[in-house]
């Protein structure tokens, strides 16, 4: 009688800061994923946000140092892409990288969170009749999330989320 051993994908559920091993592709069932990098000058700046139903392929990001972590809770599943879905990751990768560049050079403060806020919007956002909504509590957006997202201070995200909701109760 042949004993066949049968291969069972890793499933990984992980609380908000927890590492997600690189050396593994990942289907992010529920909850959100980040990769960071850092400079010479030891600072963080991220290379990358996904989402429910992403597949990501961090062996694929030839940088060091480089870490995944999960943004939120999250629910993985081990994935093994195909040559059409690895190239795939590469083209969104390189327009996140690309949108999130531009982002880090946008002047002022608030003009940045904003277009953070309407980017991360139309990637992960919920459009109804009434725009796009995103459940900062279901992606851990913090003030201190989002200002290391943009690569601001938490304190100017702070600054720049008030002045945001000011100029919003002004309009109306």
């Amino acid at each position: 009688m042949n004993a066949a051993m049968t291969s069972r994908q890793l499933e990984l559920s992980l609380h908000p800061g927890s590492t997600v091993p690189r050396n593994l592709s990942w289907r992010i069932e529920e909850g959100y994923l980040q990769m960071v990098g850092w400079s010479d000058q030891d600072e963080s700046f991220t290379l990358g946000l996904w989402g429910p139903g992403d597949l990501v392929i961090p062996s694929l990001m030839d940088f060091s140092p480089l870490q995944l972590m999960a943004l939120s809770r999250a629910r993985l599943q081990e994935a093994s892409p195909g040559l059409q879905e690895r190239e795939s990751f590469l083209v969104l990768q390189s327009q996140q990288i690309a949108t999130l560049l531009k982002l880090s050079r946008t002047r002022p403060a608030e003009a940045r969170v904003f277009q953070l806020l309407t980017w991360m919007g139309e990637r992960f956002g919920r459009v109804s009749r009434r725009g796009v909504s995103l459940c900062f509590e279901e992606m851990n957006l913090t003030h201190r999330n989002l200002a290391e997202i943009s690569g601001l201070t938490r304190v100017t995200v702070t600054k720049a989320r008030s002045e945001e909701h000011t100029s919003e109760l002004q309009s109306h």
